[in-house]
């Protein structure tokens, strides 16, 4: 079964496969970007943040350890029913349309892991730039994490067989119309599953764009997760802090 690329991400998000291939993330470098990144933005004590495109939970649970008031939205109710078990006074979870502004205000807006540019329609781009502007208040900070396209491109593995689980996902990858394309397929109990991940290419410049359209001002450039400054032939994240 192949997904409808238009909408890849509802579906492969909520299948237990995608969290399978994907349970060995860092989850100590993803601790340390906390750490760097709201130290860095110098967060209030008590400071409300949220963490758009949240997934399960793992930055969101990290920064309520920190002692920020969290709110985690995300379109896969699989992923938002999994986080909520770690709700409490100051951490909640909801499923929630990144393109559109919810329904609060916040010190900070992240958008971690390269969790943008997943539509096919530009305008959900930009309305998603719009919605994390609407959701800042007079001091928040806006951030997105995503990958450098350039050096991913660069350094594409075009095939390879990653076993997790006694499962082996074929990978390919590939560039196709301005996307960077993942093809996952495997088998489980003799059922054969193919799924799509289909990420926009974007560059400093697509972003920057997108910035001004929606009336955005970009304040800080980043290659990593120390927060190091960005080359886009050697970095490999895209690190950007607007408001």
């Amino acid at each position: 079964m192949i997904t409808d690329t238009a909408k890849w991400f509802t579906s492969w998000f909520d299948t237990p496969f995608y969290h399978i291939l994907y349970k060995d993330r860092d989850h100590a470098e993803a601790h340390a970007f906390m750490d760097t990144l709201t130290n860095y933005l110098n967060i209030p004590e008590l400071g409300t943040i949220l963490d758009l495109a949240c997934g399960k939970g793992r930055h969101a649970v990290y920064l309520n350890t920190l002692g920020y008031d969290v709110t985690g939205v995300d379109l896969s109710e699989n992923s938002i029913k999994y986080a909520k078990q770690f709700e409490n006074d100051t951490l909640h979870f909801e499923v929630h349309d990144m393109c559109k502004p919810y329904h609060k205000q916040f010190d900070a807006v992240f958008n971690l892991f390269t969790s943008f540019g997943y539509f096919d329609k530009d305008e959900d781009n930009l309305n998603t730039i719009k919605a994390i502007k609407a959701n800042l208040n007079n001091v928040g900070f806006g951030v997105i994490d995503f990958m450098n396209s350039e050096f991913i491109i660069d350094h594409l593995v075009p095939e390879e067989i990653k076993t997790v689980n006694s499962i082996d996902f074929n990978l390919k990858r590939y560039v196709e119309s301005g996307y960077i394309v993942k093809d996952i397929s495997f088998s489980v109990d003799d059922e054969n599953y193919n799924f799509q991940e289909r990420v926009k290419a974007f560059t400093l410049d697509d972003f920057e764009k997108l910035f001004k359209k929606a009336n955005v001002h970009l304040l800080d450039v980043f290659g990593d997760y120390k927060l190091r400054k960005f080359n886009e032939k050697t970095s490999e994240r895209l690190v950007m802090i607007f408001k």
